[in-house]
């Protein structure tokens, strides 16, 4: 069995009852899309693409950026080259990482615009929540005319 296959049975598993049985609801491609999110689905493995943005950067300087122990750090670089997202080179006992694809970036920069529009949103939500309730309180408190 390949490792798509088991992919996409894990995935199949993981869908509700009401859509097992159907007609192939999960494809290669879609398992393929779905693995390279869950590599970047960590805040640690964004913010290491983070820090390779402006270019390679040692372990040790990653290490230093984050605040991290090295061996987690490692770790999680690991699943980023193992998604082929980072690419090392190494020099002398020093391994360098760099972003194999600069579209990665262009994707966080996206996903960035995207969160900004759904903060806009949220705080126009929470606007109106203060005024409704700002309304609710004002009218719950006066009193009908003519009562004391």
């Amino acid at each position: 069995m390949s490792l798509t296959a088991i992919a996409i049975f894990e995935y199949l598993n993981e869908l509700p009852n009401e859509t097992r049985g159907m007609a192939r609801p999960v494809s290669e491609l879609q398992v393929f899309k779905a693995e390279f999110f869950r590599a970047l689905a960590h805040p640690v493995r964004i913010r290491l693409l983070e820090e390779l943005g402006p270019g390679e950067r040692s372990v040790q300087a990653l290490q230093d950026a984050l605040g991290l122990a090295q061996s987690f750090v490692s770790q999680q670089l690991a699943v980023l080259r193992n998604k082929s997202l980072v690419g090392t080179r190494k020099v002398g006992t020093t391994v360098w990482y760099f972003v194999r694809d600069p579209l990665i970036h262009e994707l966080l920069q996206v996903a960035r615009r995207i969160f900004d529009n759904r903060l806009v949103d949220t705080q126009a939500m929470l606007r109106e929540l203060r005024r409704e309730g700002g309304s609710r309180r004002g009218t719950a408190m006066r009193r009908p005319p003519g009562r004391s």
